[in-house]
Parts: C-alpha cells; structure tokens; sequence
C-alpha cells in the first residue's frame, strides 16, 4: 500500500502541480499559453495514450517490474524537467515523464487489487483512492507555498523532489513487494499504443491553439479530422488484434461502460478547472500562489473525509447514487464558481464555491474506481485500471485542449490587452481574465450535470442486466 500511495502520487502530484506553477513557468521561460497548455499536455498524452499499454504489459510481464521501471523512469525524466532551459525541451521531458508515469500508475491499482482478498478490497481500493486524490489536490496547495516562499523559479524543485520519494517507493517496492508472477501468453500491442498517441496528439493540438482569441482554423479542422481518423483506426486495430491494450470486449458490461463514461465527464470538469483558475486568480487579480492554492485545500480536506466512507457505502449499495449525488454537488460547486468570479472575492466566494468541489468529488472518487475493479474478472485487473486510468487521463488532455481555445476565444472577445494568463496588473486584463474563465465554469457545470444523467440511467440498466 505505502509503495502503491508513493508511486501513484508522484504522478498525480505532477499532473496537477503545473497548474499552480505554469504563470511562473511561462515568465521563467518566456513561454507562449500554447506552450503553457503543452507542458501540461505532453505529460497527458503520452500518460492517456501509453497508460494502456502499460497495463497490458504489467499482465504480461509481472505488475511488480514494469511498476518499478515506470517509476525509475518517472524519476529521470522529472529530473530533466527541474533543469530544463527553454519551454520546448521541457514540453519534451514532460512528454517521456507521461511515459514513466503511464507504466507506473496502473499497476499501483492493480497490485492492490491482487494483493487484498475481496471482502477487503473496497476499503483498500477506497485507501488508495483517497489518498492518490488528496495528493492530486495537494499539488497545487505545495506549489503555491513553494513558488510563494522561494520565487519563480523554485518550480524546478517541485520536479526534483520526485528523486527521492521515488527511491523510497523502490525500496518499499523490491523489498517488501514479492514479485508476481508474468503471463508470457499475453502480448503488448504496440500499433494499439502508437495510433492512440497519434490520434490523441493530432485531436489534442486541433483543439489548443487559439492564442490570441482567433477562431478555429482551417488548419485545425484537418488536423481534428485526420486525429478521429487515426482513432477509428485505433478500434479497429483493437477489434483485431489478438492481445488488445483495450479489449471493446469489457465495453460490454454497461457497469464498466457507465463507470468509464462518468469518469470522462466528471474528470473533464476538474481538470478544467484545476487548470483555469490558478491562470485567473494569480494572472488577472494579482493573487500570491499561496493564496491561490487554498482554493484546493477543500478538495484534500473533504475528499479525505468522504472518500474512505464513500468507498464503503458504495460496497453495500452500489456507487450509481453515490456518482449521481456527487455528479450534482460537483454542477453546483462550478455554477457557483461562474457565477463569484467577477466579484473577485477570494475567500468570501471562491472558498466557498471550491468547498462543493470538494464535497462532491469525495462522494465520487472512491465508488468510481470500486465499480471499475469490481466488473472485471482478478486476472484483467491491469487491463481494467490501464483503460480507466486512460479515459481519467485524456479526459484531462481533452479539457485543457479544449477549454485552452475557449479562454483565449473568450479573453479576446473581452478585448483583453494581453493573453490570457498573463501576470498583468490592468482591470481590463482582469475582466477580460473572468468573462473568459466563466465560460470554462459553466461547461463544467453542464458536463456534470450530463454525466450525473448517464449515470442515472446506465446505473438503472445496469441494474437490472
């Protein structure tokens, strides 16, 4: 379990931390808010992406060794990103960091499941959980104390630190973790890895781009179609192959299914928001990083109550009013957000707006990766957590893509005088900052409110199948 929390935290922690960093990083580095997206998404896409592969290569060759690889190789590349030069080479070192982590992260799940026996396995499961959010949660709230303290440029030790939590997680890992046994007969489907990174990656810079408010290109709309081509290539080739990363096969149960699509809607929303708000907060009203990282600070304190509870409650009576409760918490925590904003009142709205997200994702963590595990059979457990893990991931790659377009749409349409998070200390920088980030908050709430029907009514059917 303690090396499972360290390993998989170090990739949460990294994927969420950046948000609270990325003002700094692009004033450090002289980056553009495309370049901030893609040091952001590089570690996204190649995590979605190869997430897959690596927990069919986890089946095949023991869970124990490629957990040990990933994060030996997590560890490297976070070290290439603490001493990165230019924008460009650390957008590459985030790229191969996503690599590590997406050997890494499925098996932190899948030992857990292997290594606890059923009646206990969705407390363990809810443990896990619990903490890998907390952590996600975290990262923001360490980086704003960090960057606050030591100055901009201390966010190349936000990477450094991952040096030795990950030697501490190989010790726990080699000597204390015995060594399962592989399945040669499973096989690692390498076109599966390469169309999905392909096809992700052309959808994903399709949909970012719009740097200066401009409408989407021609140029876009090619390289958006020729990504979903590549991707209707990707099922096929898993439809054929005779080892699939992603077997359509699991699709099939309609619990599996509507776990995976609420997992997409509601990690689209947060990772939209854990993105957006720092750049308003810090960029357009001038806030410290600490103070800005507080806005996290309910969604460690509430997903730590609730999550273990949560985990427990959805044992007994299933997670489909769990997820939908939580769906609904989470579409009012980000109306409310939309609709504070332009007071700019940090701790008087804010908080309180960011304490619902909290609430709500508490609710949500834990019954979504029991009703994942719990529809598979032990022997897919890797496979299982892999394609969840993927959707979890490219559902983040997808919202800072996406919504990347629709701040700098919405901050030019505002007449902003710069780019959107920018550090500038101008009220039309400001206004300009919130007219946009709004539109982010009300497509989360929307999306929420969507999954919590799917939810609804996938549950019902899956009830009743």
């Amino acid at each position: 379990m303690a090396a499972a929390i360290l390993a998989s935290s170090l990739g949460f922690i990294d994927g969420s931390i950046v948000a609270i960093a990325l003002p700094a990083m692009r004033m450090s580095l002289g980056a553009s808010l495309v370049e901030a997206q893609w040091i952001s998404n590089a570690y996204m896409l190649t995590l979605s992406a190869l997430i897959l592969v690596g927990g069919a290569a986890g089946d095949r060759l023991g869970l124990a060794r490629v957990f040990g690889g990933g994060i030996a190789l997590f560890v490297l590349a976070s070290m290439a990103c603490a001493f990165a030069p230019t924008a460009s080479f650390l957008i590459s070192a985030r790229a191969v960091q996503g690599l590590g982590a997406a050997f890494m992260v499925p098996g932190s799940l899948a030992l857990i499941s292997r290594a606890y026996p059923k009646e206990e396995r969705g407390k363990a499961i809810g443990t896990w959980a619990a903490a890998a959010a907390v952590t996600s949660a975290l990262g923001p709230i360490i980086g704003g104390v960090a960057l606050t303290v030591g100055g901009p440029d201390v966010w190349r030790w936000i990477f450094a630190v991952n040096l030795p939590l990950g030697l501490l997680a190989l010790y726990f890992l080699f000597t204390k973790v015995e060594q399962d046994p592989s399945q040669p007969e499973r096989g690692i489907d390498i076109p599966g890895g390469v169309s999905a990174v392909l096809g992700l990656g052309l959808i994903a810079w399709a949909l970012s781009g719009a740097e200066h408010g401009e409408a989407v290109s021609k140029a876009s709309l090619y390289l958006g179609l020729a990504g979903i081509g590549v991707m209707l290539v990707f099922l096929r080739i898993e439809a054929r192959s005779p080892h699939p990363m992603m077997p359509l096969s699991l699709f099939q149960n309609s619990g599996f299914a509507v776990a995976n699509v609420a997992s997409f809607g509601i990690y689209f929303a947060f990772s939209a928001i854990l993105m957006y708000l720092p750049m308003v907060v810090i960029g357009g009203w001038g806030e410290s990083e600490i103070t800005t990282s507080a806005a996290y600070a309910p969604l460690s304190v509430f997903i730590a109550l609730l999550s273990g509870y949560a985990g427990r409650l959805a044992g007994r009576i299933g997670p489909t009013s769990l997820l939908v409760g939580g769906s609904l918490v989470l579409a009012a925590g980000y109306a409310a957000l939309a609709l504070v904003i332009p007071t700019q009142n940090f701790w008087g709205a804010v908080l309180p707006a960011m304490c619902l997200q909290g609430i709500g994702m508490g609710l949500v963590v834990a019954p979504l990766s029991t009703a994942v595990m719990g529809s598979v059979a032990p022997h897919a457990t890797g496979t299982a957590s892999g394609i969840n893990n993927a959707v979890i991931r490219m559902s983040s790659l997808i919202a800072v893509a996406a919504m990347g377009s629709v701040v700098a749409i919405g901050y030019g349409a505002a007449e902003g005088p710069a780019t959107f998070g920018e550090i500038m200390q101008d009220p039309g920088h400001a206004a300009a900052s919130n007219a946009a980030f709004i539109k982010v908050a009300w497509a989360a709430c929307v999306i929420c409110l969507i999954s919590a029907a799917i939810t609804a009514i996938g549950g019902r059917s899956a009830a009743r199948g």
